[in-house]
């Protein structure tokens, strides 16, 4: 299953102090699909992490990759996506609360 692509007009930069909800950070991590494929390669996952402005992210893209990509096809797409979620709590400080 690919993670459906969305139009968001909201900001790709998020405050690591403020709790973002599960819906929105699949919502945020969309912005970061630049081929549109469904999917999020370790290079569309490090601008992702480059927008919260998290150090080291050539080296924690591959690393977030690597925790979240069950199937190993180098790529997380919407079935991985939790993964990728326990992953930006533990190494990120990211907030993500279920509601």
């Amino acid at each position: 299953m690919a993670i459906k692509n969305m139009t968001v007009a909201a900001r790709t930069t998020r405050s690591l102090d403020a709790d973002m909800t599960v819906d929105e950070f699949k919502e945020w991590l969309r912005r970061f699909d630049t081929d549109r494929d469904g999917r999020i390669s370790r290079d569309e996952l490090r601008r992702a992490m480059r927008a919260i402005r998290a150090r080291f992210t050539g080296w924690r893209s591959k690393q977030g990759i690597s925790y979240a990509d069950t199937d190993g096809d180098g790529y997380i797409d919407d079935s991985e996506v939790d993964g990728l979620i326990e992953f930006a709590q533990k190494n990120l400080g990211l907030k993500i609360v279920a509601y």
